[in-house]
């Protein structure tokens, strides 16, 4: 099939690798499959991970009938550190409209000041652009300037765990664009704008780590992690009921309760158990305390943190998603243990309506919203070429990464430039004008990177 518009968001798991495809933002194709070489949210073994990755993948490229050879990959909160930076640059002595690559150069600037060692930057997102010092815009693009600044927030991450992610993925046999922070990545699809702006806490069981992180103005302000999440349900239970661990995880699936109230001691259900002769009944009851038991221990330490910070009084409330909130009831027991207002996220696509393909759908979701500002903060990171338009002759993607300016911004621009050209003229004295205006490299074409 024609690969122009494509995009594959990966989500690496401790307990499985997601993987899903979208066609101009509409997923088409989403897969979920085991990963054995990460423990807590680390890789543990790249080539098991590799191993995941690339299944993943090969599976979803034969589901959509896809040519797949780079993605996007998510970076969990927990690898994340975020750094105010900020820097400025000279434009021109005499004044000359900012470009892109002005933009993406003042922000190559601000990282390098920002960033600190052994730690390499995954994503900034520029807050204000100053020009000479006093008009503030989103968009300082086609304004005259004689120096342009940036204020953002760095988000970077520890050098080795990056490098064994982006080893796991060419091992796999693909490349990774670029990466995306994940809880940005989730805020994008489980939030609305009002959950967003006044603040909220997206609440990820996942399997090896169990993250809390707190949303405000669209940006994180606030992360707790617990490296203790649903394999570490599936190991008390295999521990208590003398099981396998497989064993234990499936009976989770198919018979856990998180709150004890919903269960019942009059369902029962066989497991095996080693040392026994045959079968052993347990019923819902005795399952969904042990089950209840682990919970409560880890939403005692991620409290502690939350109340610190007064996250637990913020509007939105917690958004629970991740695999483990597919555990029947576990919305009231967090809201009764927070006393908070609570709701689980699933995606309501077919194919994947599953809290565990949260993080891979946010992924190709807040890839495809990224304006050309953001795309050129992007390319500041990890290469001109990905903003770079290729030969293709495919312009839907023009609606996804066109930033739409507002009517109060475009008055600026024009007034100031207005003021900068009598300047100029009068400075001049009458020189004759023989600018060339830098042209805007086009990004309508610019997922069709993503695929040779």
């Amino acid at each position: 099939m024609d690969n122009t518009n494509l995009l594959v968001g990966l989500d690496i798991g401790t307990t499985s690798v997601k993987a899903i495809v979208a066609d101009s933002g509409k997923v088409i194709g989403a897969v979920a499959v085991p990963n054995k070489g990460m423990r807590h949210g680390n890789i543990v073994d790249i080539d098991e991970t590799a191993d995941a990755i690339s299944r993943a993948l090969k599976e979803i490229a034969n589901k959509t009938n896809a040519k797949i050879y780079r993605v996007v990959t998510g970076i969990p909160v927990e690898m994340l550190q975020l750094e105010t930076a900020s820097d400025l640059i000279n434009v021109s002595d005499n004044g000359k409209e900012v470009g892109s690559s002005d933009v993406r150069r003042v922000v190559q600037v601000a990282i390098k000041s920002a960033v600190k060692s052994e730690r390499e930057p995954i994503a900034f997102l520029p807050s204000r652009f100053l020009i000479d010092g006093k008009t503030e815009v989103d968009d300082p693009r086609k304004m005259i300037a004689h120096s342009l600044a940036v204020q953002g927030i760095l988000l970077t991450a520890p050098a080795s765990s990056l490098h064994n992610i982006k080893k796991a993925v060419e091992r796999a046999g693909y490349q990774n664009n670029f990466f995306i922070p994940t809880p940005l990545a989730i805020a994008s699809v489980a939030l609305d704008e009002s959950e967003r702006t006044f603040g909220s806490i997206i609440l990820d069981l996942g399997g090896g780590v169990t993250t809390a992180t707190v949303i405000h103005n669209g940006q994180i302000k606030y992360a707790n992690i617990d490296f203790e999440g649903g394999s570490d349900i599936s190991n008390d239970i295999s521990a208590v009921l003398s099981t396998s661990k497989s064993e234990a995880e499936q009976i989770k699936l198919d018979y856990g309760y998180a709150d004890s109230n919903l269960a019942s001691t009059k369902n029962k259900f066989a497991i095996n158990s080693v040392g026994s002769d045959g079968q052993q009944m347990v019923d819902e009851v005795y399952l969904s305390e042990i089950i209840n038991a682990r919970i409560l221990q880890i939403l005692s330490r991620i409290e502690k943190g939350l109340v610190m910070h007064d996250a637990l009084k913020l509007p939105g409330g917690i958004i629970i998603t991740g695999g483990n909130s597919l555990l029947q009831g576990i919305d009231n027991i967090i809201s009764s243990k927070l006393n908070i207002k609570t709701r689980i996220y699933q995606p309501d696509q077919i194919g994947m309506r599953n809290p565990v393909y949260s993080a891979a759908y946010g992924i190709v979701n807040y890839a495809y919203k990224m304006s050309e500002i953001d795309f050129l903060a992007v390319s500041a990171i990890y290469g001109k070429n990905i903003l770079e338009e290729p030969n293709g002759h495919d312009k839907k993607i023009a609606k996804n990464t066109k930033r739409a300016v507002a009517v109060n911004e475009t008055k600026v621009k024009e007034e100031y430039n207005r003021h900068e050209l009598l300047e100029r003229e009068k400075r001049s004295q009458g020189k004759s004008k023989n600018n060339t205006q830098n042209k805007d490299k086009s990004f309508k074409n610019f997922f069709k990177k993503f695929f040779d």
